[in-house]
């Protein structure tokens, strides 16, 4: 693991994180102002997945059979010690999106459920749900939140109202993609707990940028990536299913479950191994999770925090429009999220691209046009004066 700096940080001096820069090898045309989408993996990472490649690449025989389950053990530890659950309750998945649709395809419904969403949930969560809901004639509920958000509990009573004796499921993001909202979980778990609903949380976005805590939450269902804020390999996810739940899950691809001779004799063992494939990815998360946490998950959060909300107040002072949400409390993390003026800024993303060299997400949302930037530690402050001058350009 490649050595980092145990030194004190100032969250406003670059130079104080020049060290940490350094070990993202970022292409020299490109202001990237987007780890929220496809995140970046780190030296000490990519180093630690090309290893393993190595290893199945000179002697698979040996790597599948003899390295491969310790390996993936040790990687489900990892997570499970970060997020804060046992690693027999969690599987390895490609992505968030993947272990949606295992909690899709294994949740019990049927005729006239409803699966309740809202209008700032991930666009591709909603499809996998629509699907669902038309193999079971079950019926997803889209409720739509109150702007701006002012209050949690203003979500939490939208969300309830939406509720009916057939809810079935509650879906609902951690961290918002489209609008890089923190929602208030602790608040909505509450409530629905209260209302005995189940939970499946939606995080893609939420591991390292803020504390997750699975089995003191009591959700039903976790999905994550692990690639965004946690910066692993591309490709590399999990799984949370509560104990209560563990026996209605149907994995997607039958195979042995696990390597020869061993049989899988465990839920969590059906998805060890699933055909062969490249599994380098999930054999780094160990090493991503190291790296975040020699580096200090709460000196990563003080920085790109810092950052996101110097973007933030200085594009509200230009343009006079606020966030959806408040900027006081919690409810923005290392990614911030500023309306436009008024206008037709549909080609906006492109033209910062090709123009000026910045990789950034410029939103719909709402009948609106907002920037969406993600910070990490690779980021610096002539980066966000950057976006800043290329805008009215």
């Amino acid at each position: 693991m490649h050595s980092i700096q145990m030194v004190k940080r100032r969250v406003e001096v670059d130079d104080d994180w020049r060290d940490l820069r350094a070990l993202w090898q970022i292409r020299p045309d490109t202001t990237y102002l987007n780890h929220g989408s496809f995140g970046l993996s780190p030296q000490p990472v990519r180093a630690a997945r090309l290893d393993w490649l190595q290893k199945c690449d000179q002697q698979p025989m040996d790597f599948y059979v003899r390295q491969l389950e310790p390996a993936l053990w040790r990687s489900r530890q990892a997570i499970a010690r970060l997020v804060g659950t046992m690693p027999e309750h969690l599987v390895l998945t490609e992505n968030a999106t993947s272990a949606m649709n295992v909690v899709a395809d294994s949740f019990p419904l049927k005729s006239g459920d409803e699966i309740l969403l809202n209008d700032h949930e991930y666009g591709a969560v909603h499809r996998i749900w629509n699907r669902r809901a038309l193999e079971t004639g079950a019926r997803v509920v889209n409720c739509r939140l109150p702007l701006p958000i002012e209050s949690a509990d203003q979500v939490v009573d939208a969300l309830a109202d939406a509720t009916t004796v057939r809810t079935r499921l509650l879906v609902i993001s951690h961290i918002t993609s489209p609008t890089a909202i923190i929602m208030p979980l602790d608040e909505i778990t509450r409530r629905f707990q209260s209302l005995g609903i189940p939970i499946c949380v939606d995080g893609p976005h939420a591991l390292a940028q803020v504390d997750v805590r699975i089995d003191a939450s009591g959700w039903d269902f976790y999905t994550a990536s692990c690639h965004k804020w946690l910066c692993a390999p591309l490709g590399t996810g999990f799984l949370y299913v509560h104990p209560r739940w563990q026996e209605h899950i149907r994995w997607p691809i039958q195979s042995w479950g696990r390597l020869l001779p061993a049989l899988p004799e465990r839920w969590d063992q059906q998805f060890t191994w699933t055909g062969t494939r490249d599994a380098s990815g999930y054999l780094a998360l160990a090493d991503a999770v190291e790296f975040m946490e020699r580096v200090g998950i709460d000196v990563f959060r003080d920085r790109c925090c810092w950052l996101a909300r110097q973007f933030e107040q200085r594009l509200i002072e230009r343009t006079g429009r606020l966030p959806l949400a408040p900027l006081e409390g919690q409810w923005y993390g290392t990614m911030c999220h500023v309306p436009l003026k008024p206008g037709d800024w549909s080609t906006l993303q492109d033209a910062l691209w090709r123009r000026e060299g910045i990789e950034v997400p410029i939103v719909h949302f709402d009948d609106r046009w907002f920037v969406r930037v993600s910070c990490h530690l690779y980021n610096t402050t002539d980066q966000i004066d950057c976006l800043l001058s290329a805008l009215p350009r």
